[in-house]
């Protein structure tokens, strides 16, 4: 095989203790349509016996291309042997048919001589890797490029969010150079998706049934079908979310599917986002650039003062959930107050209805801004007495405390509080009779609460979380792309995201 062959996208990496277990998930991403595999011999016990299996795989899976590593210990692999021994394994696996080589720089920098023979007979990818942060890039460049090679792996630990652009900028500068740039870990996941999109030659994924080799991998199916690397252009359009913690949203797939749907070269992103870091993400989405992106727990507040306009309703309710650019000016809405109306507006007139608000934080604000703003008579209800009465005076509305609900009756109630939230699913605030015909749940996850079972046994009419959710998104998706959002199709990726959650 030829070594200029060129690679997929998605390289497989597959780190297993011994040659049988490889060669059986080799053999089944391989029958599962997978073509570019790296086998960690250095994860083996034996890692002779791993590069000698090397040509029965590939007459078995002809279309596979086998990349062979073993790194060494000093390296942060777990390959024992002297950088004699390392080349003499990798050697191995070249004579049984690997395509390409992976050799640290630590070890070209140790035996410069050696990795000559391999030149013409497989590709060689000299790698650097940090596992403790993101370095100056100038600095490993230039080391990097000292010893000539068939492509260049810069591997890194992203610690704060400007770290992903930093890596991805080797790429992009460096078009002369065959690049593969990452950033390890949950606030480094971006650069999986993104670094073919900036010119990087391909990214690595885990093994869809054992674990992957470094932190933040995931599935090619997750990246393929869910991010849809392997059809983003270097045109595609950046959005995301921003939370700390950020893993357990699914707005990646609701708006990843929406995007889909419309056939727009967009991907949205998971951006996790510490409150110490929020500066920090901002020169990273100025940078990247960033065309938008959702904003949840904890920065709806604290996002304002970084954006050069805010919507009145936002302004007023003092917290955004929604940020694009628009003639390079970052603009801010919150899109959760219609998430609110419209779906009660379809079931109750909200000019003079009576709503009660159950919270008094975030949630309950944009709810109580938004109702009061159509023409509803707020009431406020909550566990913290203090705060009740300070956001009912902000709303125009009336306080009270749980005993006073006793005989009182509303059109609808709206709970805004976390009680009822996976993984506390047995919680709810009421413990009797719910005082309205109509019971709006804010929280989604899971889909059919506690206080929708209940609701649903006392005979009410429910608008479940996931219904704010979806109008939210829906109001997002517009106000980036200008078009109608698939409602539908978005809706149906959230309950199959959710289901996949329930325990």
């Amino acid at each position: 095989m030829p070594p200029t062959r060129s690679f997929p996208r998605i390289c497989i990496a597959l780190g297993l203790p011994d040659v049988r277990t490889l060669l059986e998930h080799a053999s089944r991403e391989a029958e599962g349509g997978e073509t570019f595999l790296e086998f960690r011999l250095d994860y083996l016990h034996d890692p002779c016996k791993g590069a000698e299996a090397i040509r029965g795989f590939l007459e078995r899976f002809p279309d596979c291309i086998v990349i062979a590593t073993c790194r060494r210990h000093q390296n942060r692999g777990k390959f024992n042997g002297s950088i004699e021994e390392q080349l003499a394994v990798l050697d191995l696996a070249v004579r049984h048919g690997a395509h390409a080589i992976d050799v640290e720089i630590e070890t070209a920098e140790g035996a410069p001589e050696r990795l000559a023979p391999f030149r013409g007979r497989a590709q060689v990818i000299l790698s650097y890797h940090n596992f403790e942060a993101t370095p100056p890039m100038d600095t490993v460049v230039n080391r990097m490029l000292r010893f000539p090679a068939d492509a260049y792996k810069v591997v890194t630990t992203a610690r704060k969010p400007s770290d992903n652009v930093r890596v991805l900028a080797v790429a992009k500068a460096l078009t002369k150079h065959r690049m593969v740039v990452l950033a390890m870990g949950e606030l480094g996941f971006p650069t999986r998706v993104l670094s073919p999109v900036f010119g990087g030659v391909y990214s690595y994924a885990a093994p869809i049934y054992a674990e992957g080799t470094a932190a933040g991998q995931v599935s090619a199916r997750y990246l393929r079908h869910l991010y849809r690397v392997e059809k983003l252009t270097k045109a595609a359009k950046i959005y995301g979310v921003i939370a700390e913690p950020v893993r357990h949203s699914i707005s990646p797939v609701v708006h990843n599917r929406a995007f889909q749907s419309r056939r727009i070269d967009a991907v949205y992103l998971p951006f996790l986002v510490s409150p110490a870091h929020l500066r920090d993400f901002f020169s990273m989405a100025d940078k990247l650039p960033l065309a938008g992106f959702s904003v949840t727990l904890p920065h709806k507040q604290k996002i304002i003062r970084y954006l050069d306009a805010v919507d009145p309703l936002a302004r007023r309710i003092g917290a955004v959930n929604t940020v694009w650019r628009k003639a390079g000016k970052w603009r801010g809405a919150n899109t959760d107050a219609p998430g609110v109306t419209q779906p009660l507006a379809r079931l109750v007139r909200l000019p003079k209805s009576t709503v009660l608000i159950v919270g008094n934080g975030g949630a309950a604000r944009s709810a109580a801004c938004a109702l009061s703003d159509a023409g509803a008579k707020i009431c406020l209800v909550g566990r913290n007495a203090d705060r009740v009465r300070a956001l009912a005076k902000v709303c125009g509305a009336e306080s009270l405390v749980r005993e006073q609900l006793n005989g009182r009756h509303f059109d609808a109630v709206v709970h805004a509080t976390p009680l009822g939230m996976y993984p506390h699913v047995n919680e709810c605030f009421f413990n009797g009779l719910i005082p309205a015909e109509i019971v709006f749940d804010m929280v989604y996850n899971p889909i059919e609460t506690e206080l929708a079972k209940r609701a649903r046994q006392q005979g009410k009419t429910v608008i479940p979380g996931l219904e704010m959710f979806i109008e939210q998104a829906v109001r997002q998706f517009e106000i980036w792309t200008g078009e109608s959002a698939p409602k539908a199709a978005m809706l149906k990726a959230a309950a199959e995201a959710l289901e996949q959650r329930q325990p």
